[in-house]
């Protein structure tokens, strides 16, 4: 997608070829600035502080990490099982900076099933490289599909409106290209519609505690020239009863084969407002954000809690530079649930790579038929 009419990734290798490139989202919208991640260590603070966040961007640079963990244990001279127990222990290390996001334990994963198919130091080095650059531009394609079938959604929208006026799209904190390679998943079809010539418009809630619609959602969708307003998180209810909001699209850190929806806190609250005024509400995921041995989401997906800070205090621009300020008495306690889990019931469909289902086991086991056993959790 475009920067300054400039074509971007969220993560690439740099041209040395051993290094990896990043966008750093904690200084968006007011200063746009790409980092270079040299270590394990150094990625895992990248995911940790979230200066990459999102359920696709966390896989892929993890997916990169495990790279720089490859040269990272080559350079020690480890081969055969030494460097895999060493490989593994820096893919712990990055697995436990995000506990939610499914997407990066899958990397991971991935890159440990890779690598250990192979033997010498080099070999695993290559392996590792060509898996994360696979994981990448496997993301992007991904999303790109999402974007096509998606685009049904909001061309039927249009259709329904007489074609006269603008399909209005409620999303809830940043699932756009920012928090994937590329494209995104909840923007994927909205960018698909803006260049087909459909108008729309996003009502873009600001996600509170970390402001990431404010900050990211806002500023991506005004590179690309989509129209869109900014929300504060509560208003999406108000905007449904006076049917001001045609179709809600969110993305998800983790889904599970059953339909329940993991994603940024305050998605559950628009779930239950669509619902309650016949808003459509669709969730946009590639199948690496599927939980496949999960069925039970409100029982069994970890939900991170982070620093009670970033609610007790917030972050803007004052004059040429960036300020953090209180926002409550010193002292105060504070809770930081980062997620919250949408029943499968509240969820009208999931939009994947593959096409439109169900958020119901049988309808995801009708587009991934290898993922989801016959002998489910029906």
């Amino acid at each position: 997608m475009l920067v300054q009419g400039q074509p971007y990734r969220t993560v690439w290798l740099e041209p040395d070829g051993e290094t990896v490139g990043i966008i750093d989202q904690t200084l968006l919208p007011f200063a746009f600035e790409t980092l270079v991640l040299r270590s394990t260590t150094e990625t895992a603070r990248a995911i940790g502080d979230m200066l990459v966040r999102g359920a696709g961007c966390i896989g892929a640079v993890a997916a990169h990490g495990m790279f720089l963990a490859a040269r990272e244990c080559a350079a020690q001279g480890l081969r055969g099982g030494s460097f895999d127990r060493a490989f593994a222990a820096k893919g712990r290390e990055l697995c436990a900076t995000r506990p939610t996001a499914v997407n990066l334990a899958w990397a991971v994963e991935r890159q440990l099933s890779a690598v250990a198919m192979v033997d010498s130091g080099t070999d695993k080095v290559t392996m590792a490289r060509e898996t994360a650059l696979e994981i990448a531009d496997e993301d992007a394609d991904f999303c790109r599909r999402i974007g096509e079938h998606g685009l049904a959604l909001i061309e039927d929208c249009f259709h329904e409106n007489g074609g006269k006026d603008s399909v209005n799209i409620l999303t809830h904190c940043n699932a756009g290209w920012l928090a994937f390679v590329d494209y995104g998943s909840a923007t994927a079809p909205i960018y698909a519609a803006h260049m087909a010539g459909i108008p729309v418009h996003v009502w873009v809630d600001e996600t509170r505690p970390r402001n990431q619609g404010a900050r990211l959602t806002a500023w991506e969708l005004g590179q690309q020239g989509v129209p869109h307003t900014l929300i504060a998180d509560n208003t999406g209810g108000h905007l449904m009863q006076h049917g001001m909001v045609d179709l809600v699209i969110t993305g998800t850190d983790r889904t599970t084969c059953t339909g329940d929806v993991a994603n940024k806190i305050g998605t559950y609250l628009k779930a239950l407002a669509a619902k309650d005024n016949g808003v459509p509400f669709y969730v946009a995921l590639p199948s690496s954000s599927f939980d496949w041995e999960t069925s039970d989401g409100i029982a069994a997906i970890p939900i991170e809690e982070r620093d009670g800070s970033e609610v007790a205090k917030i972050k803007g621009l004052a004059g040429d530079g960036e300020i953090e300020v209180n926002l409550v008495a010193k002292g105060t306690p504070v809770a930081n649930f980062a997620f919250d889990v949408t029943p499968a019931r509240l969820v009208t469909g999931l939009i994947t790579e593959r096409g439109i289902c169900p958020a119901n086991e049988a309808g995801i086991r009708a587009l991934f038929p290898e993922k989801v056993p016959a002998s489910g959790h029906v």
